[in-house]
Formats: C-alpha cells, sequence, structure tokens
C-alpha cells in the first residue's frame, strides 16, 4: 500500500532538527506511520526536554523498520521443497485415459433413477451429469461447467475448501424461475469435478486451478467455479485472459472487501487477488467493478484505486442513490469497455443474516433480493464468459442457509445464460405472467 507523507508540524520540526537529514525525511516519509497515529507521534516528541530523548525514540522506530524488512541472508526468500520427493507431482497428475474403459466422449449422468436431479445417485452441482475432459465437453456440447475449487490456503480462516462439496449436496438450483419463467435446466450443464489442490501450497494450487478454468473456457464452455477462498479470483480471470486476451476481459467482483491488498509477504492470499491481476495485466484497472464494499479501509486504498482508474460502489454509494440506481450503473459500466465480462462473487459481499457461514463476514452487506437480480441481470445482459462464487465456509453455519443461498444464486446465473441464450436481454425484465395475474388492470399499466 502507497503510504501517505507526513506534513510534520514546524514545531515538531523544531525538535528534530538535530537528526540527519536522512532520519528527518524517514519520518517525514509516514514510514514511521506504523508505530502510532501521527497525532499521538508528534505529542511524544513535544513531551522530550532532551535531544538524547528523542534520538533514542527515533532510533528506536528505525531499528523496528529494518528488522521488519527482508534481510538477504538472513531471511528465506522463497519456501523450499523436497524435490527429490519420488511423488513430487502426484497431486495434480491427470490419469491417463488410457488407464480407463474404452467409453464414447460426452457427459455421463450419474442418478440411478429416471426422476432425474434428487432421484438418487451421487451428488453433483445442479444434479448435472460429469465430464472429466474436454472431449467429454466438446461431444455434449456443453453451455456451462461447474467446477469445484477446494482451496482455502489462501485465507487466515478454514473451511471454504468445503464450500463445493456443500453445494453439491444442497438444493434449490432445479426448476423454473418465477422472476422470468425461465428454466435453466434446458442448457446443458456439467460436474466438471474438482481441481487438484495442494493443501501446503497456494501458489502451486492456483497454477492446476488456471489450467483446468482454460481448459473449460476453451472448449466454448462457460466455467463456473465454486471456491475455496478469493485467491481463486487470480487463476480464475488469468484463465479467462489466456483465453480472450490481456485487456480483454472485464470483471465485477462483489465484495465486502476491496482485495487490492499489496506489500504483504505472501504473493498471493484471498485479500488481494486483484492486484495481482491487474499486475500481470490481465485486466485493466479500469474494467475492474468493485460492488458491495463496506469493510473498514483506511481512505488512502480508495485514493489509490480512483487514481489507477478502477470503478468501485460502496454500501455508502448504495445508501446515498439507492440499490435500484447503482444496480442499473453497474449492469451499464460491466459492458461499456470490454466485450467479455467474468463475475467474481465473495459470499460475504451479503449481510450476515443470509450468509453467515464466511469466514470474514461484515455487517450492513446485500440482501439475497437484491443479490439475484443483479446476477441474474449481468448474465443476461452481458457476454458472461466466467463465474465464482467464494468464501463459502458451510461448517461456520449450522443453519444451511448460507449453502441455500449459495444455490440460489448459482441458478440465477444460469437463468441470466439462458435468458441471454433466448435473446432475453432487456434490462428489468419479469415475465408478464408471473409479475401480473392479469385478472384486472389494477396498476394502470397494462394497456
Amino acid at each position: 500500500m502507497p503510504v501517505r507523507p507526513l506534513d510534520i508540524p514546524e514545531d515538531v520540526l523544531e525538535k528534530l532538527a538535530f537528526l540527519p537529514d536522512d532520519t528527518v525525511e524517514f519520518l517525514k516519509s509516514g514510514n514511521a506511520k506504523g508505530y502510532g497515529r501521527p497525532p499521538d507521534l508528534y505529542e511524544r516528541i513535544r513531551e522530550f526536554e532532551s535531544e538524547a530523548e528523542i534520538a533514542a525514540y527515533v532510533d528506536a522506530i528505525l531499528s523496528v523498520t529494518q528488522q521488519i524488512e527482508f534481510q538477504e541472508g538472513r531471511d528465506p526468500a522463497e519456501i523450499p521443497f523436497d524435490t527429490a520427493a519420488p511423488r513430487f507431482n502426484d497431486w495434480h497428475l491427470r490419469r491417463p485415459r488410457e488407464l480407463d474403459p474404452q467409453r464414447e466422449p460426452g457427459p455421463i449422468s450419474l442418478s440411478r433413477y429416471a426422476g432425474g436431479w434428487g432421484s438418487g445417485g451421487i451428488p453433483t452441482f445442479a444434479g448435472s451429469p460429469v465430464a472429466l475432459t474436454p472431449e467429454d465437453l466438446k461431444a455434449g456440447e456443453v453451455d456451462v461447467a461447474i467446477m469445484g475449487a477446494p482451496l482455502d490456503m489462501g485465507s487466515g480462516w478454514r473451511d471454504a475448501k468445503h464450500g463445493p462439496r456443500a453445494m453439491r449436496l444442497g438444493g434449490g438450483v432445479g426448476g423454473t424461475d418465477v422472476f422470468t419463467m425461465i428454466s435453466p435446466g434446458s442448457l446443458k450443464v456439467v460436474d466438471y469435478g474438482d481441481a487438484a489442490i495442494d493443501q501446503n501450497s497456494t501458489e502451486r494450487s492456483v497454477q492446476e486451478v488456471r489450467r483446468m478454468v482454460r481448459e473449460i473456457a476453451e472448449t466454448g464452455a462457460i466455467p463456473i467455479i465454486i471456491g475455496g477462498d478469493h485467491s481463486l479470483e487470480y487463476p480464475n480471470v488469468a484463465a479467462m485472459a489466456d483465453v480472450y486476451g490481456k485487456g480483454k476481459v472485464g470483471v465485477v467482483h462483489f465484495d465486502a472487501h476491496l482485495d487490492t491488498g499489496r506489500g504483504r509477504v505472501h504473493l498471493l492470499d484471498h485479500g488481494q487477488p486483484i492486484y495481482r491481476v491487474m499486475k500481470e495485466a490481465h485486466v485493466r484497472p479500469e474494467d475492474y467493478i468493485q460492488v458491495g464494499l463496506r469493510a473498514n479501509y483506511s481512505k488512502d486504498y480508495y485514493e489509490w484505486q480512483r487514481l489507477i482508474g478502477m470503478r468501485y460502489h460502496t454500501m455508502a454509494e448504495v445508501e446515498r442513490r439507492g440499490w435500484d440506481a447503482v444496480m442499473d450503473r453497474v449492469v451499464k459500466e460491466a459492458s461499456e469497455n470490454t466485450e467479455y465480462l467474468y463475475i467474481s462473487f465473495d459470499v460475504d459481499v451479503l449481510d450476515p443474516a443470509f450468509e453467515p457461514g464466511t469466514g470474514t463476514p461484515v455487517p450492513g452487506g446485500l440482501t439475497m433480493r437484491e443479490a439475484v437480480p443483479i446476477i441474474r441481470r449481468l448474465c443476461a445482459e452481458s457476454n458472461v464468459v466466467g463465474f465464482d462464487i467464494v468464501e463459502l465456509a458451510p461448517q461456520l453455519d449450522p443453519t444451511y442457509r448460507s449453502a441455500m443461498n449459495g444455490n440460489r444464486l448459482l441458478f440465477a446465473c444460469l437463468t441470466g445464460i439462458k435468458m441471454r441464450k433466448e435473446g432475453i436481454t432487456d434490462p428489468h425484465y419479469l415475465s408478464p405472467l408471473s409479475s401480473e395475474h392479469g385478472q384486472d388492470d389494477y396498476y394502470g399499466d397494462e394497456g
């Protein structure tokens, strides 16, 4: 995070005048703010009666600053691996198809009974058949491939790795959407299984996730990734850029948090995927749109995002303008600069009343009645090429509603994709059959 220089009061500067110029410049740089608020720092210096006391205080700050920085020879720059391990790569080695019984490529139904979803067999995302290879996706002319990414090493809060399992077991993805009278069940949807995860290494894991997301997108299917923590946004979006080109994909990022952290020890965690995506130029800053922000970040973060051209929509804007106005603005921005759109949905953008099962909940978030329409609209009115739901930690929620709401969001996404496929892209589209009983003209707008 860029450090804001300090405007040190003149009386304090006078007391620091005996110090070397480079020491005074260090204090002015703002790097000493980590040792107290600037007003407290100034007051402490004012209280000292001798130059020796001031020098000892400043030396202590300098000493700590030097010790916390990386020092070559003292600190390891890399996490070592045992490269002599005989099974170094077995965690993500693809099983050769030649080892399996021969079969024709295509999706495989795991339902035991004729009733389809919920009629026994092995649980899958949305009760869909399974695909194992790109050849299965191509042969089945698959529209959407849903995959799990059970990674939570990028978060200090464990259990997001169980998100895919919870959503496979949960319901709420079948049937007809009452708002639009669209049935996404007619889409060709498959469960593409889980990406291999090295639960001791985020960096190794995200490379396999990126490869798997990319291979789905290369077949023309839309990848939907169920996480897992939000470090997954980096490989997911990078895979989109691999397929569609750097700078050609926009991102709408739903989150209570900015996730633009930088300057941390690890290059990737769930609080800084956006910075890494932009640093590697997969997405231009002006094509990143954030929605639902409300966590307690300093104004330095927002000033930096504004400086580089990012677009953000906080709950303060919602309070000022109203949700409908902000939603219209987000949908408009989503298609302004790029042909392709990726949506990343961190469930903590929802109010904890609706999504208690997440590692970093923040009160004052979206309701499900706000979240579902915006997801459905974005997927219908924009050319969505990928979608993820992350940070669902089901074991933190004994009520089941977190996983249930996750599946409801998945259903909204699939509904929007089906609407676009059928050419229904009108803003705020609602079915006249379900939004009005038609027995009279009570509202006076039926012509």
